[in-house]
């Protein structure tokens, strides 16, 4: 079983020609509203790939919280243990250019999630499962939760964002950090901008006690590093239309397919595919593919 701790959001997105100057007033191209949330994303992610993932988080208790529940559900993911908080729900904002995307992020219900929900959320894993979390819900429960897991034998995969800068005392118990370039900087001070940086980042991040470290790069691909060992993964070549979910769906992937019995490097390509097709359309957990789709595509560039 794969746990996924973190926030649940819904999504509010603007698709603009370019991004607003101050005190300017644009049109937007078009404008949708769905689910999605850090969390949400990897635990859908997780399920539609395959996987038997739970969801521990809050919602707010409004209609907005019903749908985000509702939509959880209905991707496969158990949402038995979201629970709801006396505040709206999360809310997340994004301005789409082109490929790209800017996300103005309002905490709502996600700010309520405290040590009693991992109690309650892990109460019933053992050795052997897996807990993904990200950093969108208090930091206090994040590495709570972190101590909790490894004290229970779970594999723990952490993704920094937003990032932070961030301790021994949730490191430690981090098997898998999973920073993008910019959180990646956050953490360490060092730009990746040449492979010398990139080891040295690696570096920054083992002395902090993290065991293991992908960075995923967008365009450039991603890295696995394992101890001595810095492997580039290629990325594949597509048009990105939305990359609002590309990173959480390479998370989901990356731990359903490590879990399962793939190297961390293997388990990164396979999460590549199901990421580069995320980016090929519009919006949150609706554009994650299938476990179906990525084998198909698989299939076809062999």
């Amino acid at each position: 079983m794969i746990y996924v701790l973190g926030s649940i959001n819904m999504d509010m997105v603007a698709r603009v020609p370019r991004m607003p100057v101050g005190g300017e007033t644009l049109t937007a191209d078009k404008y949708y509203v769905n689910p999605g949330g850090k969390g949400a994303n990897q635990a859908v992610a997780i399920a539609k790939l395959g996987g038997k993932v739970a969801m521990i988080g809050k919602v707010g208790s409004d209609e907005t919280g019903d749908a985000l529940k509702n939509n959880l559900k209905a991707m496969g993911v158990d949402e038995s243990m979201v629970t709801r908080a006396d505040v709206p729900s999360g809310i997340a904002m994004i301005i789409v250019e082109g490929g790209e995307n800017r996300i103005i992020l309002y905490k709502g219900a996600n700010h309520s999630v405290t040590k009693a929900d991992v109690d309650e959320g892990l109460k019933n894993a053992k050795p052997g499962d897996a807990l993904v979390m990200q950093l969108e819900i208090p930091l206090e429960t994040v590495t709570y939760a972190a101590a909790v897991a490894k004290q229970k034998g779970m594999l723990v995969l952490l993704n920094p964002a937003p990032a932070v800068p961030l301790g021994e005392e949730l490191l430690k118990n981090v098997d898998i950090i999973a920073p993008n370039e910019t959180e990646t900087e956050i953490l360490t001070g060092v730009g990746l901008d040449s492979d010398v940086h990139i080891a040295l980042a690696v570096k920054k991040l083992y002395q902090l006690g993290v065991k293991r470290v992908i960075i995923t790069m967008g365009s450039r691909g991603s890295i696995v590093a394992e101890g001595q060992t810095i492997t580039p993964v290629e990325p594949r070549k597509v048009k990105a239309v939305d990359t609002t979910s590309a990173g959480d769906t390479f998370v989901g992937a990356t731990v359903l397919r490590y879990l399962d019995g793939d190297t961390l490097e293997d388990a990164a390509r396979f999460a590549s595919v199901a990421s580069s097709i995320t980016v090929t359309r519009e919006g949150a957990a609706q554009s994650i593919p299938t476990l179906d789709e990525v084998k198909k595509v698989i299939e076809s560039e062999k």
